[in-house]
């Protein structure tokens, strides 16, 4: 019973789509606008993620600090906040007139919202949460005591990190970098809201579906299969990752 709860809305998803026509959808200027700025927005943001969120993790796994907790915390917000929320928040940080958009657009004439920028920030903002959270949790599991062993025969930080520590928390950086990616190219609210919904512009795949059901319903069931394929691939590859322990 619980199962089918998942399971018939992908049914009536599939049993509407317009299958004789998917090659004229997906070949049309919105598809291929929307795809285009999914495809460089969701890996530019995933790749933001690896640089920011790799060393923060293990900043928050292996390193005391006061207020450790706090940043912890404040981190994993994303994950349970309303994007519409965390994207308001980016518009008052960022905006042209915010915090930091104000000055930002002073000294450089940089405009953030209503930019692929905006896109990608909006969709960092989402998704690194669930980079750090995957390689913290493998760090703080890891076994320490090759890295011990390392240290006392004399290997230097840098080797022990390099020949130790990374392969063995590689499965875990993999596993967030694809969750990441899929949540960055599945983000919808943080992303209208800040970036907004500009056709050509800033206008991804979910933002296409929310648009195009109004007006095209074969079209919107046609792009929202093409999100769920992605997003299955994605769940069928992390399996053993997920599952494997059980």
């Amino acid at each position: 019973m619980a199962v089918s709860l998942f399971v018939l809305p992908l049914i009536a998803l599939a049993s509407n789509a317009p299958w004789s026509s998917l090659g004229q959808i997906y070949t049309s200027p919105v598809a291929l606008d929307a795809l285009r700025i999914s495809a460089i927005a969701s890996i530019t943001a995933t790749l933001i993620c690896v640089v920011l969120g790799v060393p923060l993790a293990f900043v928050l796994a292996r390193t005391d600090f006061p207020g450790r907790r706090i940043v912890r915390a404040l981190v994993v917000l994303p994950m349970v906040l309303p994007p519409v929320v965390g994207g308001t928040a980016l518009l008052l940080a960022f905006g042209r007139r915010g915090m930091v958009g104000g000055p930002l657009y002073d000294a450089t004439g940089l405009l953030l919202p209503y930019s692929m920028w905006g896109v990608v920030l909006a969709n960092v903002f989402v998704a690194m949460p669930f980079l750090v959270v995957t390689v913290y949790g493998a760090l703080r599991a890891l076994d320490r005591r090759p890295e011990a062993a390392a240290a006392t025969l004399g290997a230097s930080e840098a080797y022990i990190l390099r020949r130790i520590t990374l392969p063995a928390i590689a499965p875990s950086v993999g596993a967030g970098v694809v969750l990441c990616w899929a949540r960055a190219l599945g983000e919808f609210g943080a992303t209208v809201t800040f970036a907004g919904n500009l056709e050509g512009r800033t206008q991804t795949l979910p933002l296409a579906v929310f648009v195009t059901l109004g007006s095209d319903r074969d079209g919107a069931v046609a792009i929202s299969l093409m999100l769920v394929a992605v997003s299955v691939t994605v769940l069928i590859a992390l399996r053993e990752r997920w599952w494997g322990q059980l």
